[in-house]
């Protein structure tokens, strides 16, 4: 019983929107939806075509505040936070509910709630892992109805975290970040850890980028809860890409790779590997920026993507999987 009154205790920590969503941003575009088993926060702006946004491991839905209003000129905009991040409720397994087939999973029921279907999917670091999953499972179920929500016409990943972390560090995290997931004091000393504004800023300078004072603030009001901080270590501590890295040349939604040169948290040199694992994928380098590329200039990467799209022309009727 000592495993479920910890959890219960570091419950009543989590993020209550009333106190800690007041200052959230796009706070006017948020709603709350209730599916498979979760309820999530849900922003959604815009007119257009859907277009999912899926964020990292540690953010949510603010990561999207400079970019969310740009790419809302020509598209409807559905950005949850990620089970067990910011204001989305925790799985009650973490090891199936903040795995990847778990996330995937998730994900996919919360799209089939909202009944929509999916023309364009972002997503940054492991979210473009999570969104790659996703439209490989649906592939192989594409004669059923909610399938059909997942035939987007293209993922576009920013930073994206596909590959398995190299060398001694692929070794030992996710043996340590399992062992900080399963103590729950260990989220509360992450927690208190963060609670000094210069230790936040330099996790952020860490992964190669730098923000500006309300996104570094907006970080640590995450980091600095404990729940969120559990959600995170839970994520990392069940992460295995391995899978997904087999299965990647089977991805027929068309790929484009958007990297920042200095991104620490994810080498920029991996995203020329997924290119080659992907037929068709295609890579933009972003000079000068690190792993948060879209906080730290939404304008350029929103041309980025428009570019994209124009040239990939989202009109066309077929995905990528029948012209092949």
């Amino acid at each position: 019983m000592a495993p479920v009154a910890a959890r219960s205790t570091l419950s009543e920590h989590r993020l209550i929107w009333e106190r800690d969503g007041r200052h959230w941003p796009h706070r006017e575009t948020s709603r709350f939806v209730d599916a498979g088993g979760l309820r999530w926060h849900v922003q959604q702006m815009g007119h257009g075509p859907v277009a999912l946004l899926i964020h990292g491991t540690g953010a949510a839905t603010h990561s999207w505040r400079g970019l969310a209003p740009l790419l809302a000129k020509h598209h409807t905009l559905i950005a949850p936070d990620l089970p067990g991040h910011g204001f989305t409720d925790t799985p009650r397994s973490a090891s199936d509910g903040l795995s990847l087939p778990g996330m995937a999973a998730a994900v996919r029921a919360l799209v089939t709630s909202l009944g929509i279907e999916v023309s364009l999917i972002v997503a940054h670091s492991a979210g473009a892992a999570i969104a790659a999953r996703i439209c490989l499972d649906a592939a192989r179920v594409s004669t059923s109805r909610p399938a059909q929500a997942w035939q987007p016409r293209a993922l576009i990943s920013l930073n994206g975290a596909f590959l398995p972390l190299a060398g001694l560090p692929g070794l030992l995290f996710p043996p340590v970040a399992k062992l900080m997931a399963a103590t729950p004091i260990a989220s509360r000393l992450f927690a208190w850890r963060a609670s000094d504004r210069a230790s936040v800023e330099r996790l952020i300078t860490g992964t190669g980028s730098r923000l500006d004072a309300e996104g570094i603030a907006l970080y640590g009001d995450l980091v600095r809860n404990p729940v969120h901080a559990a959600g995170a270590l839970g994520m990392m501590a069940h992460w295995d890409v391995r899978p997904l890295v087999r299965d990647l040349a089977q991805l027929t939604t068309p790929l484009h790779l958007i990297a920042g040169t200095h991104d620490r948290a994810v080498p920029p040199e991996q995203a020329r590997r997924v290119q080659s694992l992907v037929p068709g994928a295609t890579l933009t380098r972003l000079p000068g920026l690190g792993h948060l590329a879209h906080e730290e200039r939404p304008e350029e990467v929103a041309r980025v993507i428009d570019a994209l799209m124009a040239e990939q022309c989202l009109s066309s009727p077929s995905p990528r999987s029948q012209t092949n």
